[in-house]
């Protein structure tokens, strides 16, 4: 591919690879659009279905279920607390994640990936960067996490890679 070009955004599977290995329609990234990943603060919405759950139950417990009911409509209400708590709004997507990961790195980039991960138990969204060298074949890689909310880099780490 020339330079000039604009790079693909998704994974691209060539026609024959994904007919010979009868890749189905729903996975196969020529059929789909490109795949963007979710923002985490639609947690909120499960939020939601629980607090309609809780109000459900009450109705419930008023039109004659047992007293014990509200056990379940306090379950319901601290897990509708619980996914509003968690649902953080992930402003840095995977895109600045790289270009951030990249003028953090110690040495040239070349082949880089970013996985979204979530770390305490509010499951704050943090991205881990997997980067190596541009040279070829490459002899450094690095692994650089980048906050989703802030897009300040949370650790990072570099090795040499041994010939085989």
């Amino acid at each position: 591919m020339a330079k000039h070009e604009p790079q693909p955004r998704r994974i691209e599977i060539p026609q024959e690879v994904a007919e010979a290995a009868d890749v189905p329609d729903d996975l196969q990234s020529l059929v789909l659009e490109p795949y963007a990943v979710p923002n985490t603060n639609q947690r909120r919405r499960a939020g939601r279905v629980y607090v309609v759950a809780a109000a459900i139950t009450t109705v419930g417990i008023v039109l004659g279920l047992p007293a014990g009911m509200w056990l379940l409509v306090g379950l319901f209400l601290a897990i509708a607390g619980f996914h509003w708590y968690a649902g953080w709004d992930l402003k840095v997507m995977d895109g600045a994640a790289l270009e951030i990961a990249n003028r953090h790195a110690e040495f040239p980039a070349g082949h880089a990936s970013a996985a979204l991960n979530f770390q305490g138990w509010r499951a704050r969204p943090i991205w881990n960067v997997l980067m190596f060298s541009a040279d070829d074949p490459p002899t450094q890689r690095g692994l650089v996490r980048v906050d989703g909310m802030t897009g300040e880099v949370v650790g990072s780490y570099v090795e040499d890679i041994d010939e085989v």
